[in-house]
């Protein structure tokens, strides 16, 4: 573990991460799915490799009878899979020391065997002679912690350790009653302060100050040590990141394979959820001549990138009651909850806006300070949008009547008449109305919202040069351009890893039954042939 001076501080947890994209600007390459050059593809992109890696091509394997060694086995990979994949894509990711309620059991269990071992090394150090067999335990236990902190130069300290805590020469003293205790505690509380992370470094002080009272200081300094641990590990997983992040791809598609090849229902829901978007693409895919000379109408077929990312946009509404999200994105759970959860929000914030700016027009256009005031009451009144208990339409009234009191302040500052009672009674209706499911201000945005994500998924390098806005969506442009990013930027590493296993599922689909028609080639999306790391 690295000096006092190479500790990391401790870092705050969030569930959300900035990352870059792999979208570009032009937006015209997927202003509809029915396009030719969305939806025709070659037979070849379907055979071709999707890497050269020897974890690229999931194998098959026939069905099997599961163990309980093949299901403990896969717990295990997938353990671990979820552990890498969370230190890759969360750079605020940390180890913290659980903390367990105060009435609960386990804390109970805990304090009462904790209190009985203290109690039972302080009768011994009170006992004529003392007895010293627990104390010299703990001593031990120290050293080999403190033994565990250092980095493998660190020769000198690791020397002057075991000569002081040498145990042998400790237990003769022991015999002969000539044990100092207390110096060799404050050793150790010397030597903590050399191995602490700076944010450590009060605690220890503390440590120094604490009294002479041997068990108290033996407790404190095993807390310390707790918390030292803590450090460490979470400096060891700073150091990992960038081997794990250079190496993430191939490693979680191997911990995948593995996960697959011991669980034969290990894609089920992947299968279904590719299923769902290859009918759906399908039946928006217009019918065309054969190009085989029998005249036979029927269906091109559709390109890889466009089923998945169809796919892949269907989650920004996605219903986790009904359906479990497919397996190869379980390990983004958390992050796509939060992600459709603030998507949520500035949607509505994004329909009040557009139903104010239409109804009022000119008297408040222009003015970005008033704008920015809107949008941020009304995303702190509609705060908690996504929780089922939510009255989302009380919300609404609320927030229409804060609308029109702001506006009515900004207009009367400005020279304007107030706004008309029966205005102000429409202006509520329509932003009430927004709760229906069809309402039309909802329903554009909607789609505007998911044109917006399509583009960015359809394109490279848009976070270069991001591809323009549609209108209505101007007033959250700043929110919904980071989140739009960021939903890429995980779509796009979801791809690296796992688009031999979806193309595996999608030639499946295609092909088991019969032969599929055939199709003019097409450009396929560089996103699943050769994805781009997005980290």
């Amino acid at each position: 573990m690295p000096g006092n001076d190479e500790q990391p501080t401790s870092m705050s947890t969030t569930v959300s991460e900035d990352a870059s994209s792999d979208a570009e600007s032009s937006s015209d390459r997927c202003n509809s799915i029915t396009s030719a050059s969305d939806f025709d593809c070659s037979r070849q992109s379907f055979t071709s490799d999707c890497s050269s890696s020897k974890h690229s091509s999931p194998s098959s394997s026939p069905p099997k009878t599961i163990t309980l060694d093949d299901v403990m086995s896969s717990a295990r990979d997938l353990s671990n899979l979820t552990l890498a994949h969370e230190i890759i894509v969360n750079r605020d990711f940390h180890v913290e020391q659980p903390h367990l309620s105060q009435n609960s059991l386990e804390k109970q269990v805990k304090d009462i065997v904790h209190k009985a071992f203290w109690d039972s090394l302080e009768s011994e150090l009170n006992d004529d002679p003392p007895e010293y067999e627990h104390a010299i335990k703990l001593l031990e236990e120290i050293r080999e912690i403190l033994l565990s902190f250092l980095s493998p130069g660190a020769n000198r300290l690791r020397t002057q350790i075991l000569e002081v805590l040498d145990m042998d020469l400790i237990r003769q003293q022991a015999d002969k009653e000539a044990v100092d205790i207390q110096g060799l505690a404050s050793y150790i509380v010397t030597i903590m302060s050399k191995l602490c992370a700076p944010v450590r470094d009060d605690e220890v002080k503390k440590l120094r100050e604490s009294p002479d009272y041997v068990v108290s200081m033996f407790k404190e300094i095993f807390r310390v040590l707790d918390l030292m641990k803590m450090d460490m590990v979470n400096f060891t997983i700073q150091s990992l990141r960038p081997d794990l992040q250079r190496q993430s791809v191939e490693y979680e598609r191997a911990k995948f394979q593995s996960v697959v090849e011991k669980t034969p229902s290990a894609l089920d829901h992947t299968t279904e959820w590719i299923k769902s978007s290859l009918e759906e693409v399908l039946f928006s895919m217009p019918t065309v001549e054969q190009p085989n000379g029998h005249g036979k109408a029927g269906k091109a077929l559709p390109s890889p990138f466009l089923v998945f990312n169809s796919g892949f946009i269907r989650l920004l509404t996605w219903d986790y009651h009904k359906s479990p999200l497919p397996e190869t994105l379980m390990t983004d759970e958390v992050r796509l909850r939060e992600l459709q959860r603030r998507l949520q929000l500035l949607k509505a914030v994004a329909s009040v806006l557009l139903i104010v700016y239409s109804a009022i027009g000119g008297p408040i256009s222009g003015l970005p300070a008033l704008a920015e005031r809107l949008k941020r009451m009304t995303s702190v009144l509609l705060e908690g949008i996504h929780s089922p208990d939510f009255n989302l339409s009380e919300a609404l009234g609320n927030v229409s009547g804060q609308i029109c009191c702001e506006l009515n302040k900004s207009l009367t500052e400005r020279n304007y008449p107030a706004l008309p009672p029966e205005l102000q009674v429409t202006l509520k209706g329509q932003i009430t109305s927004i709760t229906q499911e069809n309402n039309p201000i909802r329903s554009l945005l909607e789609g505007r919202v998911q044109q917006y994500f399509r583009v960015l998924l359809a394109t490279p390098n848009s976070h270069v040069n991001l591809p323009p806005m549609p209108g209505g969506l101007a007033l959250i442009q700043p929110e919904l351009t980071s989140l739009a990013v960021t939903f890429v930027s995980l779509v796009n590493f979801n791809k690296q890893v796992y688009s031999p296993f979806y193309m595996m599922i999608l030639k499946t689909l295609l092909f088991s039954n019969e032969a599929p028609p055939p199709a003019a080639t097409a450009p396929q999306d560089p996103s699943i042939q050769n994805p781009v790391n997005s980290k």
